[in-house]
């Protein structure tokens, strides 16, 4: 009895702590959450993780927690001299040597030349966590005429996801890790005008909308899954005091900084993801201190089932390969 009670007054604490937002989603939530459930650090030894934008910021910090806990870590980055860095730097701070793979998301041809290769090696993979993103501080276009933070933020992830799949599904405990943001909650998906084309450029709004598809492709591919197969899920990581919130948003982070979280702390419902069974994270919720939370908090925001068909079989056509 006094167990539950206990328990149930940490579940009231965490409930005030998500309903207020500003504490829930800064480094206050984040402490007072790990005292009330004793989280532990639990092992990943045999596990194979692939992190992508594994250099720097949040992305970074998971995989050194993840090389910390015994995982096999391949690094997904961008610029090689600054992947190289990264990976001396993690396999000093975790004991474990990392894989780098260089990879640009916001590419077509450079994921379908990568996630090709890969599934065609002998590397197995149990999880993929999608970290990378960016913010843009003005509109810019891919060379294959993509809007930068959609082909990132969304059309990367979506096919890389895609090309990995038989090996998550080889896995047998295969799961998908989407790192949304709390700037999801302020958008919906414009599925009529998806690369935002027809509006005055906003980073954080064009920002917030990739987060939301990010959400909802998360919940498509679980329900497209069948039984047994690798498991979907997303997450935001609460404000985090990284070079990306620095550099996109300064205002906030100025006046935020002394409550923001450190990178280990943003990632580490990653971490938590990565060897979690179905039964502790199931599929299909998205994530903030290792616990579903509401997906929804501003009104007009809320998608349908049809929704998040058409983002995915939007995505499918917009990676599909070129006919010759």
């Amino acid at each position: 009895m006094v167990a539950m009670i206990k328990g149930r007054a940490a579940d009231l604490v965490d409930e005030a702590l998500d309903f207020g937002v500003v504490p829930g989603f800064s480094a206050i939530g984040y402490r007072i959450r790990k005292r009330l459930f004793d989280w532990e650090a639990d092992p990943l030894e045999g596990r194979s993780v692939m992190v992508t934008g594994a250099n720097a910021g949040i992305g970074k910090a998971i995989s050194i927690e993840l090389g910390r806990r015994g995982a096999e870590v391949h690094m997904v980055c961008r610029n090689a001299d600054r992947g190289e860095a990264a990976r001396l730097e993690i396999a000093l701070e975790s004991g474990l040597e990392p894989e780098l793979h260089i990879c640009d998301l916001s590419s077509i041809s450079s994921v379908r030349e990568f996630g090709t290769a890969f599934v065609s090696g002998d590397a197995s993979l149990d999880v993929l966590i999608n970290n990378a993103g960016v913010m843009p501080p003005e509109r810019r276009k891919t060379d294959e005429g993509f809007e930068l933070t959609f082909a990132t933020n969304v059309l990367g992830p979506f096919l890389l996801t895609e090309l990995l799949l038989p090996k998550l599904r080889q896995s047998g405990s295969g799961r998908v890790v989407l790192m949304s943001s709390g700037g999801m909650y302020t958008s919906g998906f414009d599925l009529d005008d998806p690369e935002l084309d027809r509006r005055d450029y906003d980073p954080p709004k064009f920002y917030a909308q990739s987060k939301r598809a990010e959400v909802m492709l998360a919940d498509e591919w679980q329900d497209r899954e069948p039984e047994g197969g690798p498991v979907f899920c997303s997450m935001h990581p609460g404000w985090a005091r990284t070079q990306g919130v620095s550099d996109a948003l300064p205002g906030f982070n100025r006046v935020m900084n002394p409550i923001l979280r450190t990178g280990a702390e943003g990632g580490e419902t990653a971490v938590w993801l990565s060897g979690a069974t179905p039964e502790e994270a199931p599929g299909g919720e998205f994530y903030m201190d290792r616990r579903p939370r509401s997906r929804h908090r501003v009104p007009g925001t809320r998608e349908s089932a049809e929704d998040r068909r058409r983002l995915y079989e939007l995505c499918r056509a917009l990676t599909a390969p070129s006919p010759d």
